[in-house]
């Protein structure tokens, strides 16, 4: 199967809302929420403390949080060094991670819409995530850090439903 191309800033949205019950909210500061019943599975922060930039101190602006299904998965996707995903202090005893839109392009759209997907079941109601995971069975081992179901590739990309990168 051919590697899908590099995931780009717009593919976040394209792939959350294209996951079942996906709405959007846009929050008190501007930033843009992805519920799922009302539970949150992928936003766009606002600038905080405790996310800041290496080389000039600044706060990051364009950070994304994603939910997991847990502390194992969380610290498999973070310390993988192939990876963008990071953590902060904030984020302690939480299971999600945070990638930067700037880096979201070392990743692959695959591995975005398997990153959301699984963000999204980590939250979805355990029937309304069943029903999606008969439909998108996974058939390949997780690759590059994560420990959830496998590449959408392999279920079905939710974003145009054929399996095959967009």
């Amino acid at each position: 199967m051919a590697r899908s191309r590099r995931a780009k800033p717009q593919d976040i949205h394209d792939i959350a809302v294209a996951m079942p019950g996906a709405q959007t909210y846009d929050a008190p500061l501007g930033n843009v929420v992805y519920q799922v019943r009302k539970k949150s599975f992928v936003y766009l922060r606002n600038p905080r403390p405790d996310a800041l930039d290496p080389a000039t101190g600044k706060r990051l602006e364009d950070v994304v949080v994603l939910w997991v299904e847990s502390e194992a998965e969380k610290q498999a996707l973070v310390e993988d060094p192939t990876t963008p995903f990071f953590t902060t202090s904030h984020f302690n005893g939480y299971a999600a991670v945070l990638v930067q839109t700037s880096r979201i392009g070392e990743l692959t759209r695959d591995e975005l819409a398997e990153a959301i997907a699984d963000s999204w079941l980590s939250r979805a109601p355990k029937r309304m995530a069943a029903a999606w995971l008969a439909e998108h069975p996974p058939t390949a081992p997780p690759h590059r850090g994560c420990v959830g179901n496998g590449p959408p590739a392999t279920r079905n990309d939710p974003t145009t439903g054929d399996g095959k990168p967009k």
